[in-house]
């Protein structure tokens, strides 16, 4: 059947061969309306084809299709795979659920394409048949000029209706007449635009009178909203996934303003390959349209795959490592040594045009600990605050004894995205794909991006010492000079209670002081909700203070200048003494017993249960709520309100709502939300209502004793692991070393624990 007969009906060919001739309404050419019907074996002359197939499949079922990943062939770099999936396959927007229906087609060594995978079933409500008219699908010889894609960094192409500061670039409006012929201008940095898809139209302009092609780079997208603000357009030789490409590393990246209008902030015009000779950009207007889908494809799928296949590979031209050289081979060498010791030991390296780039590393300790204390983690750059020799970075958690815990190291080859993107992939990882729930990291832009793109769900909090030296430096004058601003703006950031009261009060500063053209304040207002207390404390950050953070792993034993032949020695040394530390917390709080100040059931029963260090926090709070009321305001069913406030100070109260069927109480002041320690308003309520004991939620478990084994106690209802048996080893081992410590103190000891020991052996023995 002919290209323009596929408009209004296509052929599909299963196995054994038996012609079926589907109309556009989406039902057979035969007797009745049977419908489509995709399986395994199906054939179709095209890759279009079976995607137009799908489509009227969808229209009849009920939802939309999206394209999804391509695969190429190492050999010749054709297409030979295509997967189709339902649009609301993914999380990259609100309306997308992470459906897994879809199918796969293959390319067969005949030509033909042959549907090789299928998931028919979807995860949310299917709308009815007929009101989903089928979107146009853009063939080579029947363009539509309606339809515009919208570029995703993991689905392909997806439908959009309508054009504005979105992101959307529209290659199917790269018509004849939208390029005049006329000399194409130099971009540069600053260079605006009202879209991305004028952007683009600019870019192609730019090219076709210098000599080269364009394709569609990278995109990235706010963690907010899901919208784009920030996009590539690069050398169509950008790359190696095919022969024709040469790893050139010339680019255009635009970046999207409040105004909604398009800048250039990043731009790189060498290329590393001899040009075309020169066009009327109209000349090549045909050909960019025309290789426009697959190219767009192609440079975003290409790059989904590759996080697909283990998130180590993302790739930027032209990038130089900060790592010195002699870094790698003897890192490499200890790793290699560590590994064969600990089989748990995780290592990876980041590869860029064959050069080594990024490092990261985790040992078993690191990562069993990251099971239970990866929820609210410090990714401490230190290094950057000043020169270094290393770029050293870590990833630190809250253990339970609020002890900085080690949960990962990098050396960081550059300071751009694609280097903050890989060491994120490679620590979710290692971490068996566990997203922390917040994060506290430096206020930069590479940073930033990276974190919404790799833990899209995590709160990125700003690190204090960045906030306070950006803060000196745009209004330093002005907090030295004005005492009244200084009082008024330290109220407004640490005083405000809800959104509108800090909204309040920032438009007063900003008013008052004549800031209105302030563009860091304006920036600062923007991501409000990474820095004001406010906002911040509703997540849980395990107690580290809005306005500090916790000490240094490291300390001065390990720093930005250590030596390379000192810096293997140093860190072991480091990670030894703080797990040394935590050992003799988890010592103390096996064997000693903190002194109770009340006769409350509830303090014995958080003795037995925190840690010595946390009990201590809850006992502040317990004896604290002594000195406060607490009166009812209101009952609505089961849920009764009470404002509590400190006796003789009315200025402090906060607002505790109870509900009596399920015991849940939740505290204005959101202590728990954010270090997950009741506070003395909720246990003021608590004692009003006569409550002797803690619901257990109200304990978390990373705070307890037994915190450590909390992976092992979950492995019965769901919480195993691919990495469990490295894990159980290292529990088994660490609880060995504790035993053998004890039991080597004396003959006495001695015997005992090795009868207990060899007991225990003869208990597994009859263990299946």
């Amino acid at each position: 059947m002919s290209r323009e007969e596929l408009g209004n009906a296509i052929t599909v060919r299963g196995k054994p061969i038996a012609l079926m001739v589907v109309k556009a309404n989406g039902h057979r050419d035969d007797e009745g309306e049977s419908k489509l019907e995709p399986h395994v074996g199906l054939e179709f002359d095209s890759a279009e084809d079976a995607q137009e197939f799908y489509n009227l499949y969808a229209t009849q079922v009920g939802f939309r299709i999206r394209i999804g990943q391509l695969y190429r062939s190492r050999v010749d770099g054709s297409v030979i795979s295509r997967r189709f999936v339902c649009s609301k396959e993914g999380f990259q927007t609100n309306s997308r659920t992470g459906c897994p229906a879809f199918i796969r087609v293959q390319k067969a060594d005949s030509g033909k394409w042959v549907l090789a995978n299928i998931n028919k079933e979807h995860n949310h409500e299917l709308e009815l048949p007929g009101e989903i008219c089928p979107s146009r699908i853009q063939r080579k010889s029947l363009p539509n000029p309606r339809t515009t894609a919208v570029i995703s960094t993991r689905t392909g192409i997806r439908s959009h209706e309508e054009e504005g500061p979105s992101g959307v670039v529209d290659a199917k409006r790269l018509k004849h007449d939208e390029f005049r012929g006329e000399p194409a201008d130099e971009p540069y940095k600053g260079l605006e635009f009202t879209s991305a898809n004028e952007a683009y139209q600019f870019y192609c302009t730019f090219a076709a009178s210098t000599g080269f092609r364009v394709r569609i780079g990278q995109l990235f997208r706010s963690k907010h909203d899901g919208s784009i603000t920030s996009r590539r357009f690069v050398c169509s030789k950008e790359g190696h996934q095919h022969p024709s490409r040469v790893g050139c590393g010339a680019f255009m990246r635009i970046q999207r303003q409040e105004t909604g209008r398009w800048v250039v902030d990043r731009l790189q015009k060498e290329h590393n390959h001899e040009f075309d000779t020169a066009t009327d950009a109209s000349q090549r207007t045909t050909s960019v349209t025309k290789g426009f889908r697959e190219e767009v494809i192609s440079g975003l799928e290409n790059l989904d795959l590759v996080e697909t296949n283990g998130g180590l590979s993302l790739v930027k031209r032209g990038r130089e490592s900060n790592i010195g050289s002699d870094w790698y081979n003897v890192l490499l060498e200890y790793f290699q040594s560590r590994q064969a010791e600990d089989t748990g030991f995780f290592y990876a390296v980041e590869i860029d045009n064959g050069k080594a780039m990024s490092i990261f590393w985790a040992d078993a300790r690191s990562r069993f600990s990251c099971t239970q204390f990866g929820d609210a983690i410090v990714f401490d750059t230190g290094y950057r605050r000043g020169s270094y020799s290393m770029p050293f970075a870590s990833f630190v958690g809250v253990n339970h004894h609020r002890q900085p815990v080690l949960l990962g190291c990098a050396l960081i080859a550059d300071e751009s995205e694609e280097s903050f993107t890989w060491v994120f992939q490679a620590w979710l990882r290692a971490m068996s794909g566990r997203c922390p729930v917040s994060i506290i990291a430096d206020q930069d832009k590479a940073i930033t991006y990276s974190i919404a793109n790799i833990f899209p769900g995590t709160h990125h909090r700003f690190s204090s010492w960045q906030m306070l030296a950006k803060e000196q430096e745009n209004l330093g004058a002005l907090l030295s000079l004005n005492s009244e601003f200084k009082y008024e703006f330290e109220a407004c950031i640490s005083q405000s209670q809800t959104a509108s009261e800090f909204d309040s009060a920032w438009n007063v500063l900003i008013n008052n002081y004549n800031l209105k053209e302030s563009t860091w304040l304006k920036e600062m207002y923007r991501m409000r909700k990474s820095w004001v207390p406010l906002y911040i404390k509703g997540t849980f950050f395990a107690g580290i203070p809005v306005d500090g953070s916790i000490k240094s792993y490291f300390g001065t034993v390990l720093t930005a200048h250590t030596p390379l032949n000192e810096f293997v020695i140093r860190y072991e040394k480091a990670v030894e003494q703080r797990r040394e530390d935590e050992r003799k917390e988890d010592f103390n709080s096996f064997n000693l017993q903190a002194v109770l100040h009340t006769k409350d059931p509830i303090e014995e029963q958080c003795r037995r249960l925190y840690t010595i260090i946390m009990f201590k926090v809850f006992q502040k709070e317990l004896l604290e709520c002594y000195s406060y009321a607490g009166i009812k305001m209101n009952v609505e069913g089961a849920i009764s309100r009470y404002i509590v406030q400190k006796c003789g100070n009315g200025d402090e109260r906060n607002t505790v709502a109870f509900n009596a069927s399920n015991l849940n109480i939740s505290c204005s002041c959101k202590l728990f939300e954010f270090e997950g320690v009741l506070c003395r308003h909720a246990l003021k309520v608590f004692q009003i209502m006569n409550i002797r004991e803690l619901p257990s939620r109200y304990v978390l478990h990373r705070w307890t004793k037994n915190a450590k084994y909390g992976i092992l106690r979950d492995i019965d209802s769901g919480g195993g692991s691919q990495d469990l048996k490295a894990l159980m080893l290292w529990s088994l081992r660490e609880e060995a070393r504790n035993y053998i410590d004890a039991g080597a103190a004396s003959l006495e000891r001695y015997k005992l624990a090795f009868e207990i020991m060899q007991e225990g052996r003869r208990n597994l023995c009859w263990q299946n």
